[in-house]
């Protein structure tokens, strides 16, 4: 699609490819027109050279298009350098980064690291293309807050989340997690409708809320928790996500949870093909309309 495709997870790989702004308005201009030009407001496919570095003037129209325009990258409001240092260590990073971290490094306000996290999120979302298949353990858990002593699944202040982790022969293969507003079939259903097949195998604890969704998942399997020694690989993942969230973000309200935890899963299910991990958000945003905050 590129020229040169950047691979690698190594800071000084990265910064010997991406030196200037106009490294980056050139890498995103191979990518945005890799399939040819055609003007936004004519249809026109020809084309000179625009004002700024790489925009394209219609020759038709007149109408200057700029490499960010059209982009998750419209509006940004400091240097693309700096948007793609951000994009490299959000992506490479195990963890990620906190926008305070951000902050610091790149002297800018938090709340601009935190605009710009945030579009980061809305393309980090799961595509929907790639669902769980074969066998899945499936649970709900909670963040934040003091879980009930009371029976059931009240969760009083904290966020529920449902959880989806493929087993796979050697260990664990991808997942993904979901905010609801109750453990109910019918908070359930959309989840395993976007995230799993259905013909999979899927194990569940006993909570009544998954007995109607054996009408459409026949291979649905519902056994005692035993203190989540049967779902070991999931009780872990819940354990490294929670730790995650305290230890790098401290704390999120429930309204933008769900971009951390595509966040999280954005990493967590790319953890074996780090090479290429920069360059599928940086297209992520390069293919992305214009993201409003």
């Amino acid at each position: 699609m590129t020229k040169v495709k950047f691979t690698g997870v190594r800071t000084l790989d990265f910064i010997e490819k991406f030196k200037t702004d106009i490294d980056c308005l050139e890498y995103i201009s191979d990518i945005k027109w890799a399939d040819g030009y055609r003007c936004k407001k004519c249809n026109n496919t020809q084309y000179c050279q625009g004002k700024k570095p790489f925009s394209r003037r219609c020759i038709k129209c007149r109408y200057d298009e700029s490499v960010t325009v059209g982009t998750g990258f419209e509006k940004c409001k400091f240097s693309i350098l700096i948007a793609f240092h951000i994009i490299f260590k959000l992506s490479t990073k195990k963890k990620g980064m906190s926008t305070l971290e951000l902050s610091n490094e790149f002297g800018l306000r938090q709340k601009t690291c935190w605009d710009f996290k945030w579009k980061l999120q809305q393309v980090m979302k799961s595509s929907k293309k790639h669902p769980l298949k074969d066998e899945i353990h499936v649970d709900e858990f909670l963040i934040g807050g003091i879980e009930s002593s009371k029976k059931g699944r009240a969760k009083e202040k904290s966020k529920l989340i449902i959880l989806g982790l493929e087993k796979l022969n050697n260990g664990v293969g991808r997942a993904y997690a979901q905010v609801i507003e109750n453990a109910s079939s019918k908070e359930f259903k959309p989840f395993f409708e976007d995230y799993i097949t259905k013909d999979a195998k899927i194990i569940t604890d006993e909570w009544r809320g998954y007995l109607p969704l054996k009408k459409m998942y026949p291979n649905l399997k519902q056994i005692p928790a035993n203190g989540g020694k049967d779902f070991l690989d999931l009780y872990i993942h819940v354990i490294n996500l929670k730790a995650w969230l305290r230890g790098i973000h401290h704390h999120c309200s429930k309204n933008h949870l769900q971009g951390y935890l595509d966040e999280y899963h954005f990493r967590y299910n790319r953890r074996n093909k780090l090479g290429t991990i920069f360059n599928e958000l940086l297209l992520k945003m390069i293919i992305s309309p214009p993201i409003p905050l």
